[in-house]
């Protein structure tokens, strides 16, 4: 799961700045480009596993066929420091992946080569994706797939508790009364990650975000937000809802799936677990309830990076159009259970797995990530808050942030 929506944390920042950062953004300085004859390629992945990888090669190895390329795919291990060391050291990948939290400390850098508005079909990817993987206004990487959050529900504990469809919740007060009847024994209603990934949607749907619309102001103690975590912490205190590690799990999606909760928050990576670890769970996955203000959901995405100092753009580009087109997309969600980021593929997509619609609906209304360079120090630290939120003061936690926020954004100048 991290490893798809994630690829790289705070800690490789600090040299990707050391890369530099060009008033000329997206440029390419350095690299002499090659344009013609053979050219071999080198693609980083941080891959979910063996289908993720196997996925990724077989579409590298087609588009080399056609082309007379050649491709090298490589899954790294840590693909954070891998892909740090590579780039602050001037021999990066050609073709890798770019996790939307971290994309702007990349950008900032300058270490990706921006291409997305040369893109054919560019409005195809989500408005959400797109803005996500802009910077100083241009469209730089192309998103590779999409996710949204849902409410997974475990259908056996969901009728042992007498409900029914007409009890899926579709407001906070459906969700505490649902979470205190599914509650028994050492099984906890709700589980979800103690993040602002599961519980920002709670913002949203209070009207609330960290940020405003374009990211010029942090927007963290607003009174939205505040009413959003009093919320949460009132579901922590009558113990319907525990974070994973209360329940001995590592994240939401391994509570549900060895049935420690009856209900978790989670995104359409965990149609992919449940298959491969827990296949005998029977679940769904619903809308998650609106709140005072609304509708909420987040949106998660990786982009296709092209490394600045590659010496083969126009080869990478093409290789990335071949990775995103609609076709391939399917192919990608059929062999590693992602979510197209092309509209025009989602259709197609909910046609083949109905069971994923809450995610697929969520993509129209998704809030995606603050995409600001150096943010993701004051998001780890604000998952260390909410960590604590059963015991602590929403108002607090909330005014750290924007403390933080603030600090971040005037050091963006």
């Amino acid at each position: 799961m991290n490893k798809n929506r994630a690829a790289v944390a705070a800690a490789v920042c600090g040299a990707l700045l050391i890369t530099g950062c060009s008033s000329d953004f997206g440029s390419d300085s350095s690299a002499e480009q090659k344009s013609s004859g053979k050219q071999k390629l080198t693609v980083m992945i941080g891959s979910s596993g063996d289908a993720e990888t196997n996925a990724v090669k077989a579409a590298a190895d087609a588009w080399a066929k056609k082309t007379g390329n050649t491709v090298t795919v490589v899954p790294a291990q840590n693909l954070e420091q891998q892909l740090g060391q590579a780039l602050a050291g001037g021999a990066p990948p050609d073709v890798f992946y770019v996790g939307s939290s971290v994309f702007a400390n990349y950008a900032k850098g300058n270490s990706l080569y921006a291409y997305g508005d040369k893109l054919k079909d560019k409005e195809d990817f989500a408005e959400t994706l797109r803005s996500s993987f802009s910077y100083e206004d241009k469209f730089v990487c192309a998103p590779k797939d999409s996710s949204t959050l849902g409410l997974a529900i475990n259908t056996k504990m969901w009728e042992d508790a007498g409900l029914t469809e007409a009890d899926h919740p579709k407001t906070w007060d459906d969700l505490a009364a649902v979470a205190k009847k599914l509650t028994k024994g050492k099984v906890h209603g709700l589980v979800a990650n103690a993040s602002y990934n599961q519980l920002g949607p709670f913002m949203k749907q209070a009207g609330g975000w960290i940020t405003n619309a374009d990211q010029t102001e942090i927007t963290a103690d607003s009174p939205e937000n505040v009413e959003a975590l009093t919320y949460v912490k009132k579901l922590l205190n009558d113990k319907v809802l525990a974070f994973p590690p209360q329940v001995d799990a590592g994240w939401g999606g391994e509570a549900f799936g060895t049935q420690k909760a009856a209900m978790t928050i989670e995104g359409n990576w965990l149609t992919g677990a449940m298959t491969n670890d827990y296949p005998d769970v029977d679940y769904q996955v619903v809308p998650l309830p609106e709140g005072p203000k609304g509708r909420g959901t987040l949106s998660f995405s990786t982009c296709w990076g092209i490394a600045n100092k590659s010496a083969h753009h126009d080869a990478a580009v093409s290789l990335v159009e071949a990775f995103t087109t609609a076709e391939q997309q399917m192919a990608f969600a059929d062999a590693y259970g992602v979510m197209p980021s092309r509209t025009s593929a989602l259709a197609t997509y909910e046609e083949k797995h109905p069971q994923d619609k809450a995610f697929v609906d969520g993509s129209a209304y998704a809030q995606g990530p603050v995409t600001l360079p150096g943010f993701t120090k004051v998001l780890q630290q604000l998952d260390t808050d909410l960590a604590e939120l059963a015991t602590a003061d929403p108002k607090k936690i909330l005014g750290d942030l924007q403390t933080n926020g603030e600090q971040i954004l005037k050091s963006n100048g």
